[in-house]
């Protein structure tokens, strides 16, 4: 049987839920850069063709998706008295992710499109193959942190803003710094230059933040579940029996259903937000780079009452309607442009997109930090059916539908362009006007879509706070009953720990 060790916080100190979330910063720094930048650096600066770099991410997608599971299920059966399940592997991955991103903008000169194309997918993969070696068990260790229902959530709220914080960052960074307007190039990013020095100041960035996400929470070690005497060594055996376990829980398969929907919505949206924002709507480096103030407005808001939302009304209402907000208030005004309500010479259009920028990325908080939380909640399920604690395969597999839709969504970003006949190595103002129609009509109401299905999967989460509190009453007799600790022992907590309240 699974193990929880003595004195598991309910609540967690400050430095604890920060140093937690600062390692999503620098995930997001990585992914984002790559989600957003990779298609426009080889399609509009090197020339190779938008569908086969589409290609090429998404199929580097799928093979670190399928490798999330493998991760999860071996950290989850982990045994290391000293570090702990979690942190041996977080401690070997930040290197190999710098080195692995900075090689996708730095390929040799010379090579032709196709060799390009084999480049970007090559090192893309590796790179979304290390990241796994810290993402997952990352995640699996923000699940364990707490069992306190709604601490869970402000966890996970530290991390959604600091995935805010990271990718803002990084923007703000590159669009101020990297690629600025100049007489020759308006727009700074189709500017050749900076690339290779953007490359290497992220990768040194990745290093130190995500090294600094494992050592500031190694206090938390000796608290933090280990695999019981009973579970088994990693295995091949063991691994699929890990994934019938999860797959079991009808929440979970719904859970997974959902983020396999709304990830597809991603995917698609952060492949064409970039050809949308400097062909359509004509925006310049120095404007894109405002955005941060919408992306903050609407992740501070979640950060500050995501969690109080969950306690009100519960997770599944918070990610249901996050859902539905997210895919209208993304797809308003591209809906707008098409109707001719809003025009690039529309006076204080920057502000208007904005704002919706602020609503959009504010309901994507809500309903991530929801999902996340929701996770751990299904991992005390997993232990009460089946005796072991898979926050790490939950999270994978987890990891595993996102990934496999954001291919697919990627896959569909390259050939929309394809189909629309997007031009490539494009000047802004020279794209024909059928040709922005048809993107926009992609990347607003056909993006949507799958949104839009997601929160219909979502309303069929069943988790609500009151049987949560069931499944944990059921989890403390039986670890009473068993001799083995309770989350909530009364015995010393952790240093700076915080005993919860009735009221949350």
């Amino acid at each position: 049987m699974s193990q929880t060790a003595p004195g598991a916080a309910d609540r967690l100190p400050l430095r604890t839920k920060l140093a937690f979330g600062i390692g999503s910063a620098a995930e997001i720094i990585a992914l984002y850069a790559v989600s957003s930048f990779a298609l426009i650096y080889y399609n509009q600066i090197l020339g190779v063709p938008a569908h086969w770099i589409g290609i090429a991410i998404s199929i580097s997608l799928v093979l670190d998706g399928l490798t999330e599971p493998l991760v999860g299920s071996w950290s989850d059966r982990t045994r290391n008295s000293k570090l702990g399940r979690r942190h041996p592997w977080m401690y070997a991955a930040p290197i190999p992710i710098a080195l692995s991103f900075y090689g996708i903008f730095n390929p040799p000169e010379g090579l032709s499109p196709l060799a390009l194309t084999v480049w970007c997918g090559i090192f893309v993969s590796l790179l979304r193959q290390v990241m796994t070696f810290f993402h997952t068990p990352h995640l699996a260790l923000g699940a364990e942190l707490s069992p306190n229902y709604i601490e869970r959530s402000k966890v996970m709220a530290y991390n959604s803003f600091f995935t805010w914080a990271g990718g803002s960052a990084m923007s703000w960074v590159a669009y101020s710094y990297f690629f600025p307007s100049t007489p020759a190039y308006p727009r700074g990013l189709l500017n050749p230059e900076p690339w290779p020095l953007f490359a290497l100041t992220m990768a040194v960035t990745i290093v130190v933040v995500l090294f600094a996400s494992a050592w500031f929470t190694r206090d938390r070690i000796p608290f933090l579940p280990q695999p019981g005497p009973d579970v088994k060594k990693f295995s091949a055996g063991a691994f699929f029996s890990d994934i019938w376990k999860a797959l079991r829980n009808r929440n979970y398969v719904w859970l997974l259903v959902g983020i396999f929907f709304l990830s597809m919505m991603l995917g698609l949206k952060e492949g064409l937000r970039l050809y949308t924002a400097t062909f359509y709507w004509g925006l310049s480096s120095e404007q894109l780079r405002w955005f941060v103030i919408g992306s903050f407005v609407g992740y501070a808001t979640a950060f500050a009452f995501a969690a109080k939302m969950h306690g009100k009304f519960d997770k599944r209402g918070t990610m249901v309607w996050g859902a539905v907000a997210y895919s209208i208030t993304t797809a308003a005004p591209l809906v707008a442009g098409m109707m001719g309500v809003l025009t690039p010479q529309t006076p204080n259009l920057l502000m208007m997109l904005i704002a919706w920028s602020a609503l959009s990325y504010g309901a994507l908080s809500v309903l991530q930090i929801g999902a996340m939380s929701a996770l751990a909640d299904i991992a005390d399920e997993n232990e009460l059916r089946f005796g072991v604690r898979q926050e790490g395969i939950l999270y994978s597999t987890r990891a595993l539908a996102a990934k496999i839709d954001q291919a697919i969504g990627s896959l569909l970003a390259g050939f929309v362009l394809l189909v629309v006949a997007f031009p490539e190595k494009a000047t802004p103002g020279a794209v024909a006007g059928d040709v922005l129609f048809k993107l926009v009509l992609w990347d607003g109401v056909l993006a949507a879509v799958p949104g839009l299905i997601a929160a219909i999967c979502y309303a069929r989460y069943n988790i609500s706070r009151d049987s949560y509190e069931v499944t944990r009453a059921a989890l403390m007799a039986r670890r009473a009953a068993t001799g083995s600790a309770p989350a909530s022992a009364p015995v010393k907590d952790p240093p700076g720990v915080i005993a919860a309240t009735p009221a949350e």
